[in-house]
């Protein structure tokens, strides 16, 4: 079968090479038994390419079964694909076969197999190897010929380096495989597919189809569609739906687009320079304050080391000693992130006594003295502390409530 026919049985849309690739392989590859791996991003069409291979091979009159490995729950998957035998486990009340058993002599296909567990990986090889698996409870072994199409948005070779997938699964499911591209990688496509998912809306919902002018075609075209067909689709039925005018300008097309800056992080931009910083979340951001309280302690130890060689610092260029004192004592000693020694200094500049200065460990102290600073800094005005602080003004009153704060 040529492709144009198999598109135009299965209702594929779209001329892009990678694309025609993809379907020329899912074609060739229908008549073996051989496993198959497809790849591609949520929303590109996987399940429809697992469909065409099991249209077209000798299995075509048996069952064909899909089943999505992240949507069962891990102590029931090996209980769903290979059956159970009756008080194998609580709530087992009988027997039941599972999905190996019931499509005996079809194909399964296994969507987001990245999410299975390791234990049912091991099942599954053995499956692929011998056709041969344990019902859960029984060691009576059973028989399958399923024909095992698998797939993933993941890349299922980085899952196998960081032992969340098996190896020589890994290289037995990808005997066969193929990449379908993503809707961002056929730009050509996206206003084929836009006018005929349009005109099925049209007929759905009893209305003149919606038409797209060039700046309209050209949104839809740059538009990355990280959902893509999917995502495509859902735009093309909420446009058929809501909008009045069935004549799409461009300014009426971003209207229905997802913005895309709400995808970025959040930027704060405090009074520590002309640099944003961004943060996640204000645990965050309290670790960027502490480590530069940190630095500035350090740089404070290491101008009293200083004097301590060079007493006639303290004197020189009008600099007091009574000022090293204040800008010592000004700074919070328990930031320190391991324990210091503050050095005091007498009248005639020599060493006095050392202080050890215990830290402390706990996060809502350091926020809290983190706070009185910052107001103390702005002179009790919220605004400016909280932008100082990295959180909203919101966050601010509320910390100040919480933590019994007076301003």
């Amino acid at each position: 079968m040529d492709l144009q026919s198999i598109k135009n049985r299965f209702g594929i849309i779209g001329t892009s090479p990678s694309l025609n690739y993809a379907l020329s392989v899912a074609a060739q590859v229908a008549n073996t038994d051989l496993s198959v791996l497809i790849n591609g991003e949520s929303g590109v069409g996987k399940e429809a390419f697992s469909l065409i291979i099991h249209s077209l091979s000798a299995r075509k009159h048996n069952p064909f079964i899909a089943v999505n490995c992240g949507a069962i729950p891990e102590g029931t998957i090996d209980s769903e694909l290979f059956g159970h035998e009756k008080g194998s486990f609580t709530g087992a009340v009988d027997s039941r076969k599972g999905y190996f058993e019931t499509v005996n002599g079809g194909t399964i296909f296994l969507d987001e197999i990245g999410e299975m567990p390791l234990g049912t990986q091991a099942r599954l090889l053995r499956v692929l190897e011998a056709g041969e698996y344990l019902r859960v409870g029984s060691s009576k072994v059973q028989k399958t010929d399923v024909r095992v199409i698998a797939a993933s948005n993941k890349d299922l070779l980085d899952f196998t380096h960081a032992g969340r997938f098996r190896e020589d699964l890994y290289y037995r499911l990808n005997t066969v495989p193929i990449r379908v591209p993503a809707l961002r990688d056929r730009k050509e496509d996206i206003p084929l597919l836009f006018r005929k998912f349009a005109v099925d809306f049209a007929e759905k919902y009893k209305s003149p189809p919606v038409q797209l002018d060039d700046e309209a075609k050209n949104v839809l075209i740059n538009y990355p569609w990280p959902g893509n067909v999917r995502e495509l689709k859902n735009i093309a039925e909420q446009i058929s739906v809501l909008s009045q005018d069935k004549n799409i300008t461009g300014p009426i097309l971003r209207k229905f687009l997802p913005d895309n800056n709400s995808r970025l992080p959040v930027l704060v931009s405090g009074n520590t320079g002309n640099n944003p910083k961004e943060f996640s979340n204000e645990r965050e951001i309290l670790y960027k304050l502490f480590f530069d309280m940190k630095k500035d302690v350090t740089e404070l130890k290491k101008m009293f080391f200083e004097i301590m060689q060079n007493p006639a610092l303290a004197t020189s260029n009008g600099f007091q000693r009574e000022n090293v004192l204040n800008e010592y004592h000004q700074t919070d000693q328990q930031s320190l992130a391991t324990p210091a020694q503050a050095v005091l200094l007498n009248g005639n500049n020599d060493i006095h006594q050392h202080v050890e200065v215990e830290e402390s460990l706990s996060i809502m102290d350091k926020e809290k003295e983190l706070i009185i600073k910052a107001l103390k800094k702005h002179r009790g005005k919220r605004k400016d502390a909280s932008a100082d602080l990295g959180i909203s003004e919101r966050t601010l009153y509320r910390k100040l409530k919480e933590y019994d704060i007076d301003e």
